[in-house]
């Protein structure tokens, strides 16, 4: 395996990958050779192209098999790295707006593919992806980790089984965005061993500042998403799997009473709704002013589920062990693991490309939804805008920067 992005998630998905004796990794990559976050007295691990091939180093140190190990080259261009045929997949945990690009070149160089969530920065990124991913045969694996969590599972398992009847509502909460600025807002010259125009790539070159680079680009939409985008591909991924959404979507969806940051710094929603219909008559109100998680709400009863929780009108469907019915969801030993079996077996990942693009573009759909003014109405088949050919075109457009693009 090959590991591009180096931050705080990169780095610790890496060393997860690396816990597995049937992997091998050789290469790290990023546009940053050095960096590390202060937050309060705290100073984070180091970052970065540098310190990711030492933390892969540290791993093969610690092993009695590591003499067969072939070395860590680091990169400073993904494009480098997954031109080695040596290496069968990699790891993407760049900023949002790389997913697409990265995953893509990785696909057309017969590379198997492990990429964070939300899967794409752009709507019109995932729906080439996932196809893309079903022509090649490849494997593909979203980090959305909470699908290989026992406790979501069974949370799946209680609505999918029928406990709770038919599912009228389902709430999914999200996190607050972010009103003031993270960090230094000082305009300054990128640091040296930074390479900022790469970094910004296909998207905008923003004057830098440290208050929307590391951690903090999330806020700013012409990187991120917001806490929209940042978290709908855990909860919101759970309440499609309950609905039995993964290849399928909403009818409708409105984004409803945002509000945006007091400071020009970042530019996604602080508080926001957004209610989104299903065939059948069920309404997923995703917002800011929910407790984080999901919770579906049928006519015999509801069930809860969050990080370490899980609750229910009937206190024994929550019980550890419960067996909710025969319908069972997908098992997996972890979530790399997962991804790994797979890439051996050829067999579909538990978060695969479809799913992982249905699970988000609900999102996609609200933020179009607020530029438009209005509700957009759905073809969740057909995956297309309903009666507006603006619309359309604008949640199909790559509006990339210089001479990147999607693809060969």
């Amino acid at each position: 395996m090959g590991f591009i992005g180096m931050g705080n998630r990169g780095t610790g998905v890496m060393e997860a990958f690396l816990n597995h004796a049937d992997v091998q990794g050789v290469a790290v990559c990023d546009v940053d050779d050095f960096h590390f976050r202060v937050q309060g007295d705290k100073r984070s691990r180091d970052y970065g192209r540098t310190p990711g091939k030492q933390a892969m180093e540290a791993v093969y140190a610690k092993r009695s098999e590591s003499g067969s190990w072939k070395g860590c080259t680091p990169y400073a261009d993904f494009r480098e790295l997954i031109a080695r045929d040596d290496i069968d997949a990699v790891m993407v945990a760049t900023p949002d707006h790389w997913h697409a690009i990265i995953t893509m070149t990785a696909l057309q160089n017969g590379k198997d593919v492990y990429c964070e969530k939300p899967m794409t920065h752009l709507y019109a990124e995932g729906h080439t992806i996932h196809r893309e991913v079903a022509k090649r045969k490849a494997v593909f694996q979203v980090g959305s980790q909470q699908r290989s969590d026992a406790l979501f599972q069974q949370g799946v398992e209680i609505v999918r089984n029928g406990l709770i009847g038919k599912v009228h509502k389902v709430e999914v909460g999200l996190p607050t965005g972010h009103d003031q600025p993270e960090g230094d807002t000082t305009m300054k010259t990128p640091p040296a061993d930074l390479d900022y125009d790469f970094w910004c790539g296909p998207s905008q070159m923003l004057p830098y500042m440290e208050a929307r680079h590391h951690w903090s680009w999330r806020w700013t939409l012409t990187y991120g998403g917001g806490q929209l985008m940042d978290w709908i591909g855990h909860h919101n991924d759970i309440a499609h799997w309950g609905l039995d959404m993964d290849k399928s979507g909403p009818i409708s969806v409105e984004a409803k009473d945002w509000t945006f940051p007091q400071t020009d710094v970042y530019d996604s929603p602080v508080s926001y709704d957004v209610v989104s219909k299903y065939e059948g008559g069920v309404e997923v109100l995703m917002s800011s002013r929910l407790e984080m998680g999901t919770k579906w709400i049928g006519e015999n009863g509801w069930v809860y589920v969050n990080r370490g929780k899980l609750t229910a009108s009937n206190p024994t469907w929550a019980e550890r062990g419960f067996v909710a019915g025969d319908w069972k969801t997908y098992k997996t030993p972890g979530h790399q693991r997962n991804f790994v079996d797979c890439v051996l077996s050829r067999e579909d990942t538990i978060a695969n490309a479809e799913t992982a693009h249905r699970s988000i573009t609900p999102g996609h759909l609200a933020y179009l939804s607020h530029a438009i003014g209005a509700p957009v109405q759905w073809d969740p088949m057909g995956e297309k805008v309903v009666s507006n050919e603006e619309a359309q075109k604008r949640l199909m457009s790559l509006p990339y920067r210089g001479d990147w693009k999607l693809g060969a």
